[in-house]
Order: structure tokens, then sequence, then C-alpha cells
């Protein structure tokens, strides 16, 4: 029995559950959609409440799949996307120290995640009572991929610039407008 994988798979898949709850509901503390969405408002991430659902139906919804070990890849695809944003957003101009506010702690998540998929979730876990677990450095390197692409379709539209302004239309060459003129008369 692979012990030491049921116990990380219901240790972090229990925490991400609480701390997607945190998000989506303000349980254990947290602030909810309103507060948390007032948070990534102020990172630019809009529109904040909407960012706010999505990253704590990622955590929930992660940490309950990782928890039972079913669908270990796409929990950690889920989960990955949600710690690759909060690099991105929050952690990256820190550098990799988590006590300078830096990007080690969501490194070593992913990093453990990537490390359950490769081995697998293990006997006690519905994917091996439904005959479908999905393990190897090929599910591990997919779950990857999905969970940084996921964070960049996320982040795409509120990293790019502002549009400018449109500047007002230039008048019509006389041509045109008299030529739109006898088309509607």
């Amino acid at each position: 029995m692979k012990l030491f994988v049921l116990v990380l798979r219901l240790v972090l898949g229990g925490l991400f559950f609480g701390h997607g709850m945190q998000k989506l509901k303000g349980w254990f503390g947290g602030h909810g959609p309103e507060g948390t969405g007032a948070f990534f408002e102020s990172l630019g991430m809009r529109p904040g409440r909407q960012h706010a659902l999505a990253a704590g139906a990622s955590e929930a919804g992660g940490g309950v799949l990782l928890a039972l070990g079913l669908a270990t890849p796409a929990a950690a695809a889920a989960i990955t996307g949600v710690m690759t944003t909060a690099i991105r957003t929050v952690h990256q101009p820190n550098g990799p120290w988590v006590d300078r506010g830096g990007w080690e702690y969501p490194a070593v998540i992913i990093t453990t995640l990537s490390a359950i998929t490769e081995t697998g979730p293990g006997p006690v876990s519905l994917d091996a009572a439904l005959g479908r677990e999905r393990t190897g450095v090929g599910w591990a390197l997919a779950a990857i991929a999905a969970g940084v692409a996921g964070s960049t379709l996320l982040l795409r539209d509120w990293e790019r610039p502002a549009p400018a302004e449109e500047a007002p239309a230039a008048e019509a060459p006389v041509e045109a407008t008299s030529a739109r003129e006898h088309t509607t008369a």
C-alpha cells in the first residue's frame, strides 16, 4: 500500500478544498467571493468576483478529486493552474523565498501534485477502484501543461494593456458622403 501517497492526497486535497471554500463561501475564515474578488481586483484581475469564483472552484473541486483519488491528473491540473496564477500575479516579483512572499510554496505544491500524478493515487483511491488510474511521467507533464495553459488563458485578457482611447472618426470624404446620401434617399 502506498500509505504516504494516500496521506499526501488527503492532506493536500483537504486543505485545497478548504482553501477553495474560503473563496467560494467565506468558510474557515475566508473572505468569500466579494472579499477575495476585491483582492483580485487590486491585482488587476477583473472582474475580481469571477476570478475568485474560478479560483475557488478549481481549488475546492481539485481538492475533492485529489483526496478521493479520482481523475488525479485533472485534480493536479486544476490546482496547478491556481498555483501558477498565484505565482504569476503575486509571488514572482518577490523571488523564490516564502518568507519574502516568494513563489517557493506554490512551486512545492505543484511539484508534489506532479509526484502524486506520476506515481498514481494508490490502491486506496477511486481511480484504482474504477480501474482508471492514469499514471506516469506523461500524465504528470500533461497535468502541468494543462494547469499552466489554464492559467495563461485566464490571465491573457487582464495582462494585455488596456486599449487606447479610440480617436474620433475622421470626417468622411465628400464623395463617400454624397454617395451615401444618394443611396438612402
